[in-house]
């Protein structure tokens, strides 16, 4: 999943419940605050779910598996970016999951790892969009199993790291040559345990951030240059409760050079969204998502649109999808 002014997108993946979530998002009547519109656009034709894992080839947005409240999914469907359309296209062919993760190499989508409703996964798939089909490719090795880890897939290769296995948090990194279909372990993140973490990438470099760890919302945040294979500590996204960036559950994407981190579960679900500046490293508060307040949604972006959409608040599972204008006023009539 997506200057013009200092202020200024797939695959997806529950840990703190609130009492109560506010379904109706809200913005401030300040107009400093009000940078970022958001414009409705075609709900999704499927089943209403949350933890869905994604990814972005030409323009079209691929997202599948997820639940939906009483049964875990393994149905794929694309969203097209200029058509505002959706298509079925062939189900996912593993077991039924959510929680999963979401990445594409060189015109290939992969999903893999998450959970069934019994056990955490290491299985993946490719899938071919050119011709509509899934092929198994390499499970993580030495038995690692995964669910609400991360993934990204940059200069030919998919990194795949952190997560929870059934047992602990973890902080390990792997990284997958599709040409060898082999998994590799990486070393060298200093980071903290996390799942439910977020990553975007700007201009060749890829941020990660956000997540949480036995009940405490994780704070630092790292930059990974994949020429070097090398993590690099950023300002944390607290800075001294300045930023209220951290949280879990969210979805991150890139929109003309700018990073965003949105929605997702900070002691209930929420509808907040953070621009990130790469050339200070520096945080901005923009106008919220429009729709209900999100966990676990899916967010599409070709770095020229970006589109978040789908996820649950509490027990109420969702199928709207919105776009992203970060340049314009707020519009509470679109």
């Amino acid at each position: 999943m997506i200057g013009m002014r200092k202020a200024v997108l797939y695959f997806k993946p529950t840990f703190v419940f609130a009492l109560s979530v506010l379904l109706l998002s809200s913005c401030s009547n300040d107009e400093d605050e009000d940078i970022g519109n958001w414009v409705d656009r075609s709900e999704f034709d499927g089943t209403p779910r949350s933890g869905i894992s994604g990814f972005v080839i030409d323009n079209i947005g691929y997202m599948g598996v997820g639940y939906d409240g009483d049964d875990y999914l393994n149905s794929f469907w694309s969203y097209d970016i200029e058509g505002d359309y959706w298509s079925q296209k062939a189900d996912f062919p593993g077991a039924a999951r959510n929680a999963a993760v979401g990445f594409q190499v060189d015109g290939t989508g992969y999903i893999g790892s998450g959970y069934d409703g019994v056990d955490e996964l290491g299985d993946f798939y490719g899938y071919d969009p050119s011709t509509n089909t899934w092929t198994q490719i390499a499970s993580l090795p030495d038995g690692t199993v995964r669910r609400s880890a991360l993934a990204f897939g940059i200069n030919g290769y998919g990194y795949f790291g952190t997560g929870y296995d059934g047992e602990n948090d973890k902080k390990d990194f792997w990284k997958y040559n599709p040409s060898t279909d082999i998994w590799v372990e990486l070393e060298g993140f200093g980071g903290s345990k996390r799942r439910a973490a977020t990553t975007f990438a700007i201009n060749g470099t890829v941020y990660m951030g956000t997540g949480v760890s036995n009940g405490v919302y994780i704070e630092d945040f790292w930059a990974f240059d994949p020429s070097t294979e090398s993590w690099s500590k950023l300002t944390d996204i607290d800075e001294e409760d300045d930023y209220e960036v951290e949280r879990s559950n969210a979805v991150g994407f890139e929109l003309n050079g700018y990073g965003y981190i949105a929605c997702g579960e900070r002691n209930g679900a929420t509808n907040s969204v953070w621009e990130y500046d790469p050339s200070s490293d520096t945080w901005e508060e923009r106008t919220g998502f429009e729709g209900s307040t999100r966990q676990d949604a899916i967010a599409f972006s070709n770095s020229s649109r970006a589109f978040i959409g789908l996820g649950r608040t509490g027990t109420l599972y969702l199928d709207d999808i919105d776009e992203f204008f970060p340049f314009d006023e707020y519009d509470d009539e679109d």
